[in-house]
C-alpha cells in the first residue's frame, strides 16, 4: 500500500470522520476486521462502543441518532449479526430516526452459494429501511457513503443499511474520502402558508398535531411560540411527547396508545387539523378510527418533509411539502385573527385532570412515585423506556420541559429503554438519564449493563417488577378472562444482577422508600438500578386486573 492508498475499511472510517460521526455502536465480527483496524487509530475522535448483542447495539445507535440529530452508526457482522440488529432498523424507520447500519458481508466471489452466514440484504431489509446498498467496488466507498449519510438525514429521516463485502474492505485504492455533505431543507411556498392562515382563521376549533423526526431546537421553539401566541391547542403524536413544553398552556396531551377519552373527544371535535411532521400512525389515530378514511370531516393541513407521506393515509385539503423546521419558522411569523382561548382551555383542563389517577393497589404506587419525579427530575433529564403498560408512567405521568427529552420506540419494541439510556449517557455524560423498564422488558437487553460498565455510561434504571408480561396479561384478561397462559414471569434477583455489573442497586418494597432511594440513585457515581415491587393488579392506572377480568366475565 502506498502513502496515498487506503484499504476499503480504512477509507470507510475516514469517510465517517469527515461526515461527522463521533460514536459507533456494535459487536465485532471477522467479516469487517479491516474497519475495526481503521478504528484503532480514531480513539477519542470516532469511538467504537463495544456492545453485548447486535439488537442492543442497534437500539443504542437509534437512540443516539434521535438525541443528536446525526445518523446513529451501528456495525455488525453478517448473517445472525445483521438479523439481530434488524430490530433497531425497524425502530429507526417507525421513529423517523437517522441511522446507518453497516454489515460485514461475504466476499463477492462467494455469492449465491448459501455460504456461511450469507443473506441477501436488499431483500431482507428492503421493506424496513429507506435504502439498502452493497458496496462491490472499493472506489465507490466515498460516493456511496456520501449518499448513505444524505439519505438517512433527508426528507423523512430513517435507516440506511450498507453491506460491506470482505474483499471490498481489504482492497486498496487511492481515491480520496468523501467530503462533508449539506442536507437541503425544503421551504413551504408562501402561497401555501397564506392559504393555511386563511383556513386557520376560518376554523372554530383548530388543533395542531406535531411529531416525526428531523426537528431542530429552533423548530420546536417556533411551533410552540406560534401556538401560544395564537391560543392554539397542540397535541404530540405517539412517543414524541418532548416536542412541546408540557408546562405550556397550549399543550393538551399525547395522542398515543390508550389515549384518554377526553383527548379523543377533543380530536374528534376539531374542525381543522394542522398536522406537522406526523405520519398518521395507528396509535396517534386510535387505529385509524378518530378520522374518516381517506378524507377527514375536519379540514386537514398536512406538512411533511417527505412527499411520500402526503396522502399516504389521509388526503389533505392542503398538503405542504416542506421541512418541519422551515414550516414552523414561517408559521411563527404569523398572528392569526381567531380567538380560541376557551377551546384551548378545554383541552388543557382535560390534560391536567389526567394526572388525577386513583391510588394504585399493591406495595408501590406509581401515581405517587411519578408525582415525586415530576418535582425532582433535573430540567435537562433524558428519559427512556421500552414497551409495555409500564411505559404509561413515563409517557403520561411525567411532564417534559423544553430541555427534557424522551427516547421511546414508536415500533413498540421491548428492550429498547436500557440500551437507549446507555446511548444517552454516552452522548450526554453529564446529564441525568432515567430509564423506565418492566421486568420482562428489562430482561430483553439487561446484558447491555456490561456495555454501560465498560463505557462508564451508567444511567438510572427503574425496573417496574410486577412478575408479568403486563400488556399481554391485560389483553388476555379482556379476551380470555381467568385463563392465564404464558404471561407469568419468574425473575432473578435484579439487585444482585445489577451489583454484579457495578451498579448501585436497591429494592423498593414500599412507596415511602422511593424518595430516599431515588436520592441515593441520583448521587451514585456508578448509575443505579431500583427494583420497584409493583402489584400485578396494577396493570393500568385506572383499572385493576380484577376489574378488567370482572368486566370481561359480565
Amino acid at each position: 500500500m502506498t502513502n496515498t492508498e487506503n484499504s476499503g475499511g480504512h477509507l470507510l472510517v475516514k469517510c465517517l470522520q469527515v461526515l461527522g460521526a463521533r460514536k459507533c455502536f456494535g459487536v465485532p465480527g471477522e467479516s469487517y476486521l479491516d474497519v475495526l483496524d481503521g478504528l484503532y487509530d480514531t480513539t477519542g475522535e470516532l469511538d467504537f462502543v463495544l456492545c453485548r448483542n447486535e439488537g442492543g447495539a442497534a437500539f443504542m445507535a437509534e437512540a443516539y441518532g434521535k438525541l443528536t440529530g446525526q445518523p446513529g452508526i451501528c456495525m455488525v457482522t453478517r448473517g445472525p449479526g445483521a438479523t439481530n440488529a434488524s430490530i433497531g432498523v425497524h425502530t429507526a424507520m417507525q421513529n423517523s430516526t437517522p441511522l446507518i447500519l453497516f454489515v460485514g458481508q461475504i466476499g463477492t466471489e462467494q455469492r449465491d452459494r448459501e455460504v456461511f452466514q450469507e443473506i441477501d440484504y436488499r431483500a431482507y431489509f428492503g421493506s424496513v429501511a429507506k435504502w439498502v446498498v452493497e458496496i462491490d467496488h472499493v472506489e465507490r466507498i466515498p460516493e456511496l457513503m456520501s449518499r448513505a449519510w444524505s439519505t438517512a438525514l433527508s426528507g423523512r429521516p430513517g435507516p440506511v443499511v450498507v453491506a460491506l463485502p470482505e474483499n471490498t474492505l481489504s482492497a486498496t485504492t487511492d481515491v480520496a474520502p468523501c467530503r462533508a455533505v449539506r442536507i437541503a431543507e425544503s421551504s413551504p411556498a408562501l402561497e401555501d402558508i397564506e392559504e393555511a392562515v386563511g383556513l386557520l382563521n376560518a376554523a372554530e376549533k383548530p388543533l395542531v398535531v406535531v411529531g416525526g423526526g428531523g426537528w431542530a431546537n429552533a423548530g420546536r421553539a417556533d411551533i410552540q411560540q406560534f401556538c401560544e401566541r395564537n391560543q392554539l391547542p397542540v397535541v404530540t403524536a405517539f412517543r414524541f411527547n418532548d416536542l412541546i413544553d408540557h408546562h405550556s398552556e397550549c399543550y393538551i396531551g399525547e395522542a398515543g396508545v390508550a389515549m384518554s377519552p377526553g383527548l379523543q373527544s377533543i380530536i374528534k371535535e376539531a374542525d381543522l387539523i394542522l398536522a406537522i411532521g406526523i405520519r398518521f400512525g395507528e396509535m396517534t389515530t386510535n387505529a385509524h378510527t378518530l378520522f374518516k378514511l381517506p378524507n377527514l370531516d375536519a379540514t386537514l393541513i398536512h406538512v411533511h418533509a417527505s412527499d411520500r407521506e402526503l396522502g399516504k393515509v389521509y388526503a389533505a385539503d392542503l398538503p405542504i411539502h416542506a421541512s418541519v423546521n422551515r414550516a414552523a419558522q414561517l408559521f411563527n411569523a404569523v398572528t392569526l385573527t381567531g380567538s380560541w382561548s376557551a377551546w384551548q382551555h378545554k383541552g388543557r383542563q382535560q390534560y391536567v385532570e389526567g394526572f388525577d389517577a386513583p391510588e394504585q393497589p399493591g406495595p408501590v404506587d406509581m401515581v405517587a412515585i411519578t408525582k415525586h419525579l415530576r418535582s425532582v427530575l433535573p430540567d435537562d433529564v433524558i428519559v427512556t423506556n421500552g414497551a409495555g403498560n409500564f411505559a404509561t408512567w413515563s409517557g403520561r405521568f411525567l411532564q417534559y420541559g423544553s430541555d427534557q427529552r424522551l427516547l421511546a420506540p414508536q415500533s413498540g419494541a421491548m428492550g429498547y429503554g436500557v440500551p437507549a439510556a446507555i446511548a444517552a449517557k454516552i452522548a450526554a455524560p453529564h446529564r441525568t438519564v432515567v430509564c423506565f423498564a418492566g421486568d420482562g422488558d428489562f430482561q430483553m437487553n439487561c446484558q447491555e449493563l456490561g456495555t454501560a460498565m465498560q463505557a462508564n455510561a451508567q444511567p438510572i434504571i427503574l425496573i417496574l417488577n410486577n412478575g408479568s408480561y403486563g400488556t399481554i396479561r391485560m389483553h388476555q384478561e379482556r379476551h380470555y378472562p381467568a385463563r392465564v397462559s404464558a404471561t407469568e414471569l419468574h425473575n432473578p434477583d435484579f439487585v444482585a444482577l445489577a451489583k454484579a455489573y457495578g451498579f448501585h442497586a436497591e429494592r423498593v418494597s414500599k412507596t415511602l422508600e422511593f424518595e430516599a432511594a431515588f436520592s441515593r440513585a441520583l448521587e451514585s457515581n456508578s448509575g443505579a438500578v431500583l427494583e420497584l415491587m409493583i402489584s400485578t393488579e396494577a396493570l393500568t392506572p385506572r383499572q385493576t386486573l380484577s376489574q378488567i377480568r370482572a368486566q370481561a366475565l359480565n
